[in-house]
């Protein structure tokens, strides 16, 4: 009971300090969007229109290609934004896998004994 009890009290700590990390990153996240997400708005705006007026061609046009031109850099950054790799939990899964061992080993010596 008490080997099971610590693995559920790990597995416990651990959610706890990933949940936690995850609604901090999550929060600064969506900060950062906000605030990216106005200024290029209007930067986008103000970039349109002087190229519009200083080539002569229509404003219409001009927002497609930056449209298109964001498009493209948002397939690139989904793509660099594939997760790191590292293992979950990797405390827990330490431990399990000590677990995994001690008992074949048990198992083994039991056999042995028989």
């Amino acid at each position: 009971m008490g080997l099971i009890a610590s693995r559920v009290a790990l597995i416990q700590l651990e959610s706890k300090d990933a949940a936690r990390d995850g609604a901090k990153r999550a929060g600064l996240f969506l900060a950062v969007v906000g605030c990216v997400f106005f200024a290029w708005t209007l930067l986008l705006a103000g970039g349109v229109s002087l190229i519009a007026s200083s080539t002569g061609w229509p404003w219409a046009w001009v927002a497609i290609g930056v449209a298109v031109f964001h498009l493209l850099l948002a397939v690139i950054f989904a793509k660099l934004a594939k997760p790191s790799g590292n293992p979950a939990f990797p405390h827990t899964r330490a431990e399990f896998q000590k677990d995994r061992e001690w008992i074949e080993n048990f198992q083994k010596a039991k056999k042995s004994n028989d």
